[in-house]
């Protein structure tokens, strides 16, 4: 088994970036369409068709999930998406042809090496990139421009790359992919040491979320916008409701090794797609996904080791 969402059977992903100016985006995509839920904590989201994924609305099923970069500018890009599924003949069946549900969120990474951003011609790459290899902790789609640590600026913030979690528990899969770009530091929660995050000068770690305790005259402002994004998938079935509930649990995983986290400053979202194969316990879903997007989220700091 894939340690990654294609360990999900009907899941497919595909990447496609700007190497030299630090922004790409990511789409994951399903065959025949799963149940998609959504839950945000973060203050400053970009994201479009979130109202899909409340529970009253009509629409229980999503195509596809797209993330870029470019901040809001990269919402744009989803419509690469729409023609791709559109093509494909995926989508929504109404009597004018199909209608692609494609929910999306974007990171901020306009700082990192450049000011640029996806377009629906990246974000079709993308889709025709897309399949079910295995994939790695690197710095590709929509992580090309992904940070962690921004207190001290962007030329002392630390690069993270895309992070992967799987986990199977008897027949139940639950998956993670993670876009780690938060104003916060990541901490290793056994050990609590920091891992990843705003470092000094003299390229030492400084711990933003003790900064900002011990610093009374601090304001953060908005001069520095961030995000981490996670699209969780399970072979379990579940309808909207209970895919917002386990985006919900999954935060935790979000809590346990991101400091501090769910700011003003972040857009912190996640994204729950059941394919509806195996039944199993609400909790244990929830519980097994805080897990994985924990795993998920520490593999993007993998790089600092290496």
């Amino acid at each position: 088994m894939n340690n990654d969402l294609t360990a999900i059977r009907g899941l497919k992903i595909g990447h496609a970036e700007n190497q030299k100016n630090a922004t790409g985006c990511t789409a994951v995509l399903t065959e025949t369409g799963f149940t998609i839920g959504a839950d945000i904590r973060g203050g400053a989201p970009g994201s479009r068709e979130i109202a899909l994924t409340d529970s009253r609305a009509a629409v229980d099923k999503a195509h596809a999930v797209f993330l870029s970069g470019g901040s809001a500018y990269g919402l744009d890009a989803t419509g690469g998406v729409m023609k791709y599924l559109s093509e494909q003949n995926i989508g929504f069946n109404t009597s004018g042809g199909v209608v692609p549900i494609v929910p999306a969120a974007v990171i901020y990474d306009l700082e990192y090496k450049s000011n640029k951003y996806p377009d629906a011609k990246m974000a079709y790459q993308a889709c025709l990139n897309a399949s079910r290899q295995k994939q790695k902790n690197k710095s590709i789609g929509v992580a090309a421009g992904a940070t962690c640590g921004k207190i001290m600026g962007m030329q002392n913030a630390t690069k993270t790359v895309l992070g992967h979690a799987a986990q199977k528990t008897n027949d139940l899969i639950v998956a993670a992919l993670a876009v780690v770009n938060p104003f916060g530091d990541l901490k290793d929660p056994d050990s609590g040491q920091i891992i990843a995050g705003a470092k000094n000068k003299a390229g030492q770690f400084i711990d933003t979320e003790k900064t900002i305790i011990n610093n009374s005259d601090i304001d953060l402002n908005f001069s520095r916008q961030n995000t981490t994004l996670i699209v969780l998938a399970t072979n379990a079935i579940l309808n909207k409701a209970k895919a917002n509930r386990v985006s919900m649990m999954a935060h935790s995983g979000l809590s346990r090794c991101i400091y501090p986290v769910h700011t003003l400053l972040d857009g912190d979202s996640i994204f729950t797609l059941a394919a509806n194969e195996v039944k199993a316990d609400i909790n244990q879903i929830g519980v097994l996904a805080a897990k994985v997007v924990e795993k998920a989220i520490l593999s993007s700091a993998l790089m600092n080791f290496k």
